[in-house]
């Protein structure tokens, strides 16, 4: 059974810069889950600019724009625009104190009628219209950090 999930940009980045098993690895199992077609991904178009931006910093301009590619390249993931968020990520700036660029992701997540976050920031569970699904879980493996 397929299940509609925002993917945070943390997932790609996890996927992008740990190259080691721990985080990186288990990003991996989700965009592995994501190409086979087990779940149904979505995410902004706020998120590349993120995975570029940080992969840039860290690794440098020809590492981002290889993963930059290889993220639009994804199978499986609907990129969803952040045009018409911007008032419901306000919204959801006043009500919970929440971080621009998280209030970005989630006002396109609830505008798309997602109410399931695939990530570790923990700051979204504050926000009671969206349930946030630590990486570790969604990939399948058990945590307790929800």
């Amino acid at each position: 059974m397929k299940k509609g999930l925002y993917l945070d940009s943390n997932v790609f980045i996890y996927a992008a810069i740990y190259h080691e098993a721990g985080k990186g690895g288990v990003a991996k199992r989700i965009l592995l889950k994501l190409a086979r077609g087990e779940i149904e991904g979505y995410t902004s178009s706020l998120t590349w600019d993120e995975l570029v931006w940080v992969v840039k910093r860290i690794e440098g301009l020809e590492a981002a724009r290889k993963e930059g590619a290889k993220f639009l390249q994804l199978p499986n993931l609907k990129i969803l625009s952040v045009d018409n968020v911007v008032d419901l990520a306000q919204k959801i700036i006043e009500k919970y104190d929440i971080n621009p660029r998280d209030a970005l992701h989630l006002g396109c997540a609830l505008k798309n009628g997602i109410k399931e976050i695939v990530s570790d920031d923990r700051d979204l569970d504050r926000v009671k219209e969206i349930t946030r699904i630590p990486i570790a879980q969604a990939a399948g493996l058990s945590d307790s950090s929800k």
